[in-house]
Parts: structure tokens; C-alpha cells; sequence
């Protein structure tokens, strides 16, 4: 049996893995929700990357004292806490059932040892850096996506893409690209990476999700990119931090991770006809 720990120790420890003060200017991150109880002992953390209305109810379910939602599930301002819509509803689940809320978000990017170094590990690399550094930091290898050197061929990175997330991908092929071109160049950007990307000198992007004209741009400068969908680029991280969090808080609390929490896309193969599509 779990020991507990406090709030106010928790938040320190994540913050010394990824300070909130390395996330983007516009994102929300932090502790979003914090319950009004003098002494709040956290036995049991949940971790999601989205936290919708199934992945409320099933931490109220598992009894969890405290939710860390990779995206922030309190973005623009709230005027009011009522049951209108599901976002309000959660917040107003979280302060009734005593349930904290924090959101590392795009502090989770940037860091080493973050989401998109995790992405990037799919692969074999060398020489391996961000994308963009991060301004004003003095911390080496701290900044948006990862760049980096590997040597393989188009279709052995598919695959070890699909083997690392445990889903499957699409891909767009560069104009002059085949299955057994080498890859020599990787660009790695979890979630969207359509802004940090563009543009970026490679032979290989590995992201969440583009545009249909931004893929267009990529193939025509010869560029291959894997899509994984936006959340599917991000959600494998929560098993290894799993881990690392369980270890830093020396098993005070009980780690779980999210079985509500999915990609809203889901991936149909063509049937060969329609007799054989079912919906259960």
C-alpha cells in the first residue's frame, strides 16, 4: 500500500523535470485544478493524454486523487462552472471529488527525455538535437522537435514507427521516393507538426498530423512524412514516464495510466465488401 504524497511535492517534482516556465507563450500549463482541501494526500495518480468525460469517470471509478492531462483540458477562459458542456463538467467533477489537474503540455516537448525524444526513439539516431532551440535557455538540448541522423530505408522506418506506437500510420512518399530509399535525415515533431517543420531540410518527417497542402509541399521537395494522428504521436510517452514518476516519487503513489483514453480518429481497412462491415 502507497504511502501518499502532497500536492505541493508532486507539482515540485514534475516541474523539475519539465519547468512550466519552458512551455509556449500561449499554452496553459501548470496546475489547472486544485481542490479545496487544506491537506490533499495523493495516493493514486492517473495519467492521459486527453482528459475527456470516460477518462473523468474512470478516474473517479479507480479512486485517483490527482489526473496529469498532457494536453490541457482548460484552455480558453471559463466564465462559469455549470453541466452545459463536458469541459465544465469535468471541472466541476474534479473540485466536487476532490481530483487535482495538471498539465505539462509543451513543456513535456521540449525537454530531453520528453515526448518528442521518446517519438525520435523509435529509430536508430546519432547526433541528435531540437528542432529549434529554445530562446533564452542556458540548458543544453532543450527546444521544439527533434532532428537527427539515422541510416535505414522508408520502409524499415514505417515499420519501426508502427512497432514503437503500436498503431498504424499514414504515409505520404516524396516525389522520388520508393519503399527502399535510404533515409539519412529524420525530423521529428509530436502532435502537429506543421509549422515547425516547414521548411526543415530532411529526408524523413515523422509527425502527428499535416495538411493536405503541407504534405503536398513536403512531397514536392522530395520529402517522405509518416503520420501517426495527433495524439497517437504523443501517447505512448505516458508508459515511460510512467515509470520515471514512479521512481522519482520513490513509489509513494500508485501510477496508472488511462484504458478510456484513445485517439478520437479510428483507422477502418477497406472491406472488400460491404457485407462484411459491421458496427458492434
Amino acid at each position: 500500500m502507497t504511502t501518499g504524497a502532497s500536492l505541493p511535492r508532486i507539482i515540485s517534482l514534475l516541474e523539475a523535470f519539465a519547468p512550466i516556465k519552458y512551455a509556449e507563450s500561449w499554452d496553459n500549463v501548470g496546475l489547472l485544478i486544485e481542490p479545496y482541501r487544506k491537506s490533499l494526500n495523493i495516493n493514486k495518480i492517473l495519467l492521459t493524454n486527453d482528459l475527456t468525460e470516460p477518462v473523468m469517470q474512470e478516474a473517479i471509478e479507480k479512486s485517483t486523487n490527482m489526473i496529469i492531462a498532457y494536453h490541457p483540458p482548460i484552455f480558453a477562459p471559463l466564465k462559469r462552472i455549470t453541466q452545459a458542456d463536458w469541459k465544465q463538467r469535468i471541472v466541476s467533477m474534479c473540485l466536487a471529488e476532490s481530483i487535482a489537474v495538471y498539465s505539462p503540455h509543451t513543456a513535456w516537448d521540449v525537454v530531453p527525455g520528453g515526448v518528442n525524444e521518446w517519438l525520435a526513439c523509435a529509430l536508430p539516431y546519432k547526433n541528435m538535437t531540437p528542432v529549434r532551440l529554445l530562446s533564452n535557455c542556458s540548458e543544453p538540448n532543450v527546444g521544439l522537435g527533434r532532428i537527427f541522423s539515422t541510416s535505414l530505408t522508408l520502409k524499415e522506418a514505417i515499420a519501426a514507427i508502427q512497432e514503437h506506437i503500436g498503431l498504424d500510420v499514414h504515409v505520404a512518399f516524396g516525389n522520388r521516393h520508393t519503399l527502399k530509399t535510404k533515409i539519412i535525415t529524420v525530423a521529428v515533431c509530436a502532435g502537429s507538426g506543421s509549422s515547425l517543420l516547414r521548411g526543415v531540410k530532411a529526408d524523413l518527417y515523422i509527425t502527428g498530423e499535416m495538411s493536405h497542402h503541407e504534405l503536398i509541399e513536403a512531397n514536392q521537395n522530395n520529402i517522405s512524412v509518416i503520420l501517426c494522428n495527433h495524439s497517437n504521436s504523443e501517447r505512448g510517452f505516458l508508459k515511460s514516464f510512467q515509470t520515471k514518476l514512479q521512481e522519482i516519487l520513490k513509489n509513494d503513489c500508485e501510477i496508472i495510466i488511462s484504458d478510456k483514453d484513445t485517439d478520437p480518429l479510428v483507422t477502418f481497412p477497406k472491406a472488400e465488401s460491404k457485407s462484411q462491415i459491421q458496427i458492434s
